[in-house]
Parts: structure tokens; sequence; C-alpha cells
């Protein structure tokens, strides 16, 4: 599955003189459980239709197994199990967008499993927010910003700092607390 997006701008003011075309970063978008997120597409390295994954046995529940991307072998997050989010069957319109992801090591391939793809917004930095300081206990440090777009808020991940292959943040009832803020 090669999917085309067509890309919008964001539905806030650019009051900072900020050119609508040169300081703007584009942020593929996609839902999980209603709720829509964004990745920078630069981390994108194609978006793939649903397809089984080879298990591994002991790994942890959130990764799904692994699978063959032209030679190179590609572990499959799901983030609906990272962010605490009630399991669904896939459909035809779940699908992997397969990242490159920066660790210390070096780049890394690794693909997510996510609900449907939305569509790829041009955004300003003077249109992000800061996520709000939600005390102790709760890790908003893989959130790069907040952003509203038509009307709707966008949770913008920092995919560098989401993807570990160990712990991955509960992020369940982050949005809950968000909006009370």
């Amino acid at each position: 599955m090669h999917t085309s997006l067509s890309t919008h701008q964001a539905d806030t003011d650019l009051t900072s003189g900020e050119s609508a075309l040169g300081a703007n970063t584009q942020y593929l978008t996609f839902f999980m459980s209603g709720e829509e997120y964004g990745v920078d597409i630069l981390c994108v390295q194609e978006i793939r239709g649903w397809e089984n994954a080879t298990p591994l046995p002991n790994s942890p529940p959130h990764i799904r197994g692994v699978i063959n991307l032209r030679g190179t072998i590609v572990p499959i997050i799901d983030l609906r199990r990272c962010f605490g989010l009630a399991a669904i069957e896939y459909t035809p319109v779940t699908v992997v967008i397969v990242l490159k992801i920066k660790t210390s090591s070096g780049n890394r391939v690794v693909g997510i499993v996510v609900d449907a793809v939305s569509d790829v917004y041009s955004l300003a930095q003077s249109d992000m927010r800061p996520v709000p300081d939600l005390g102790t206990g709760v890790d908003t440090q893989f959130i790069h910003a907040l952003v509203t777009v038509n009307g709707r808020m966008v949770i913008l991940l920092d995919i560098d700092e989401l993807v570990f292959f160990g712990d991955l943040p509960d992020i369940g009832g982050l949005r809950a607390k968000i909006e009370v803020e």
C-alpha cells in the first residue's frame, strides 16, 4: 500500500512574520482511538498496509514482531499498546508507518502500527505549543508539541524519544490531563 497525501496549512495565524513556505515543517498525522498524532515527515521512510509480523520469543507486548523489508529486518511496534489504548482488530485501513529513528548507536528502521493515516500538515514553529506541566510521574519528553489543526488538537511526537526497545511510556490518560490544564 503506497499512500498519497495532500498538504494542508494549520488554521492558526502566523503572527511572527515567518514565511508560510520557508519556516514550516511537515508532519505526517495518523489516528489512534480517535485522537490525531503526528511525526516529522523526514523520519517517514514509507507507509505500508498491515501484514502479519513474525513474533519474537520473550519480546515485550508492544513488539508485534518483525518483518523483512527488502532485506532489512524491521521491528514492528504497536503504538496502541505503548499508549495504554484498548487493542483492536487490524483492518484494511490499519497501517504500518516505517520510520528511520536516530539512536546513540546510529540510525535504525522501525515500524509503528497505527489505526489509520490522516494527512500531511505543514506547520510553523509559532503554531506549536509546549506540553503543559502535568506534574510528577507524567512523562511527556516524547511529545514535541501540541498544535491545533482544523479545530482539532494534534499531538506531535518526537519519535526519536518515543521509540525505544525497552520501556515505552503509557500515555493512555495524557489527553484527559492535557484538557484539564
